[in-house]
């Protein structure tokens, strides 16, 4: 979170200090992503990717002719992706999962746990781009992000009884904020003086814990000896940006 406001801080400093505003653009983008969740735990690893969507609007804040700040607000669906724990669990303690779904949690090898999340982003970057090549300009762009959790649902992956331990409400294990940064770059194609479309590719990696830390581990496979689980789940994906600047 600091380094969030301490991103945004120097971004509209610059913008302060330098020459007055020239233009505003606004816009909005529909980009597909693919997300995927990592830890620091060699017991739990990542085991598969979510496609997504980011969906929202994009405003370009020029201080210079060709350097923006830039912010947004903006949907990001289907984000997470799924974790492999070596050993089983009471996993997603906090959530209503059925009986016979946590059955398998605590008496299985291990538990594949799919994480669908929702979040309401408010992205700040730094836009620089290229003068204009006939109808294109290339633009590169560093971001900060800070992501509000809305909606969380899970799947248990290798479980038996599918359609019981399919779309539980897991909102109860997911930290409310994720706070990213990324990078990206790509093109924009005039279409006419004041429109253009756009089109890039981007990273983003999360840096702060997306799962809360109150489930158990099952040391030697039974609840008898039991560890709390305590790795930092992280979320990170690559964006293909689509969008279009008025």
């Amino acid at each position: 979170m600091k380094k969030f406001v301490v991103f945004a801080t120097l971004i509209f400093a610059v913008a302060m200090v330098g020459q007055a505003q020239q233009a505003v653009r606004f816009g909005f983008q529909l980009s597909p992503t693919f997300n995927w969740m990592s830890t620091d735990d060699n017991t739990v690893n990542t085991n598969g990717t979510n496609l997504g969507l980011k969906l929202g609007l994009v405003g370009e804040f020029y201080f210079q002719e060709n350097y923006a700040v830039t912010t947004g607000l903006g949907f990001s669906f289907n984000s997470g992706g799924t974790l492999l724990h070596d050993r089983g669990g009471s996993y997603w303690a906090n959530s209503e999962v059925p009986e016979s779904c946590r059955f398998e949690m605590e008496n299985g090898p291990g538990s594949n746990l799919k994480y669908s999340i929702q979040y309401v982003e408010i992205p700040v970057g730094l836009k620089l781009r290229t003068r204009e090549f006939g109808y294109i300009r290339y633009f590169f762009e560093p971001n900060l992000g800070l992501g509000f959790r809305t909606q969380a649902n899970g799947d248990i992956r290798n479980s038996e009884d599918q359609d019981a331990c399919t779309d539980i409400n897991i909102r109860s294990d997911v930290g409310l904020f994720n706070v990213f940064w990324g990078v990206g770059g790509g093109i924009e194609y005039s279409v006419s003086e004041s429109t253009s479309l756009v089109a890039g590719l981007g990273a983003q990696f999360g840096f702060v814990d997306v799962t809360k830390d109150d489930d158990l581990v099952f040391v030697d496979g039974s609840g008898s000896n039991t560890a709390k689980e305590d790795s930092k789940g992280v979320v990170r994906g690559i964006v293909l940006r689509l969008g279009v600047m008025f």
